[in-house]
């Protein structure tokens, strides 16, 4: 497996862009990582990086090995799977995503009860707001709120969250009631904002008048963790837009109060997506049966418990 575990190597750097970030992510040594490489290297007779103390980069040779090394690790995960399948003893590694507020609450609690059942499995969960590149960072699934780019990965939708601007009973008392979003950009009112690197447009859809518009608001607060959002909102901060399963024991407790209600925001679909190839991983079918299900569960309950029995 020496030569399978150079390829995988050389794959996560070329895809990282870093021989650290490779070995991170591999859970080996840096000095690991640069060792796998060299040793590709000296295999194949020809430099596939060009390095600097600064960057690092793959050659015309890198780029065309980059295809075919993709294809070969593909095979072998076909292969293995197929084993597995007929062994009905599914193993190896899952790289799954979620947003923060969402994993923690909903995917993240599903993985015990799935790795008891399937303990030659391992699963790595990364949990982050910012939008993910499945391809990019080799990624088995993508939990995703929001909006779907056009792709060719494969979608399953789970549910359509119901979302809406809050804010608390002590941040209304001092800067007033907002009935609407152009009230909240007229008035100037303080808006937190999730933000997170790479992100080029931020803007909140409302329905005015039975039509999608888009407003931009401005805060001096700003986060890529939803849940210090909720914390800001919370501290009187300001007014921040969140799914209603996120906030509802604070609706119900009166700790949040909808603001804006006469624009509400647009329902966000929470989907999971993933590469074609990889649900003909059985490891990864599994996986997303699992989880979904279960999410589908958990709303129903967190939906029968709320005063306005919806999320």
């Amino acid at each position: 497996m020496a030569y399978v575990d150079m390829l995988k190597t050389f794959v996560r750097v070329y895809e990282l862009g870093s021989m650290s970030a490779a070995a991170r992510d591999l859970r080996v040594s840096a000095a690991v990582s640069s060792s796998r490489i060299s040793d590709l290297e000296k295999s194949l007779g020809v430099r596939l990086f060009n390095r600097t103390t600064r960057s690092l980069r793959a050659t015309a040779h890198g780029e065309l090995f980059y295809k075919g090394a993709i294809k070969i690790l593909d095979t072998i995960r076909e292969v293995e799977g197929g084993i597995a399948e007929i062994t009905a003893q599914p193993k190896g590694t899952l790289f799954i995503s979620a947003p923060l507020a969402l994993g923690k609450k909903l995917v993240a609690p599903l993985i015990p009860a799935f790795k008891a059942e399937y303990p030659d499995i391992n699963v790595r969960l990364r949990l982050s707001d910012r939008k993910v590149d499945i391809a990019q960072e080799g990624l088995d699934a993508a939990f995703v709120l929001g909006p779907l780019p056009d792709s060719d990965l494969r979608v399953r939708a789970i549910h359509d969250f119901e979302r809406l601007l809050v804010a608390s009973p002590g941040y209304v008392k001092k800067h007033g009631m907002p009935n609407s979003g152009d009230e909240i950009i007229s008035e100037k009112h303080k808006c937190l904002l999730l933000r997170y690197p790479g992100a080029t447009e931020f803007y909140w859809n409302l329905l005015v008048d039975g039509e999608v518009r888009g407003f931009h608001p401005e805060g001096s607060l700003e986060s890529d963790d939803g849940d210090v959002l909720t914390a800001w909102a919370l501290a009187d901060c300001g007014i921040a837009s969140k799914t209603r399963y996120d906030v509802a024991a604070e609706l119900d407790a009166g700790r949040l109060v909808e603001v804006a209600s006469a624009t509400p925001q647009t329902q966000q679909p929470f989907s999971c997506l993933y590469p074609h190839k990889r649900l003909q991983d059985p490891k990864v079918k599994l996986f997303i049966d699992h989880v979904i299900k279960g999410i589908r569960s958990e709303i129903d309950r967190a939906a029968a418990l709320t005063s306005s029995g919806k999320i």
